[in-house]
């Protein structure tokens, strides 16, 4: 998939989230919950791919990639250990603790989601040079 393919549906995804997030405000519980599960096994699915996807390019990707695919796995499994466990209270003020706590993590994630499309900015342009330093090199190097 071209490089500006995955940009128009990175852009396309991010409006969905601010829209699901916006209609969450006025749904019933239930469907809230089922919301949640599905957006969990969706989050499932795309990690699953997104490490298949390192594991078939092993070796073209840069080894700091691979690192960071494993490390945001394992924290999204403790993270999500945590929210299970935080649900399974039936304290009040435990409740709004785990739902403060939530929120914060729901912040944090959009910061973070936002710095990785910085680096993927970054990343795009800095590959967009490299092939352009490339292309000025074989022709700089092509018999006359």
């Amino acid at each position: 998939m071209a490089l500006s393919d995955q940009l128009s549906n990175l852009a396309v995804r991010a409006k969905e989230l601010e829209d699901r997030a916006a209609a969450a405000k006025t749904k019933q519980q239930a469907d809230l919950e089922q919301d949640v599960k599905d957006a969990r096994d969706s989050a499932d699915a795309q990690a699953d791919s997104l490490r298949q996807h390192a594991e078939d390019r092993k070796g073209k990707l840069s080894a700091w990639w691979d690192n960071l695919q494993q490390s945001w796995n394992e924290q999204m499994a403790s993270i999500r250990a945590e929210f299970d466990q935080d649900r399974a209270e039936h304290d009040a003020k435990k409740a709004e603790r785990a739902a403060d706590s939530a929120d914060e993590d729901a912040e944090f994630a959009i910061e973070y989601a936002y710095a990785a499309i910085e680096e993927a900015e970054y990343a795009v342009l800095d590959a967009e040079l490299a092939r352009m330093k490339a292309n000025e090199l074989a022709g700089a190097n092509a018999p006359s």
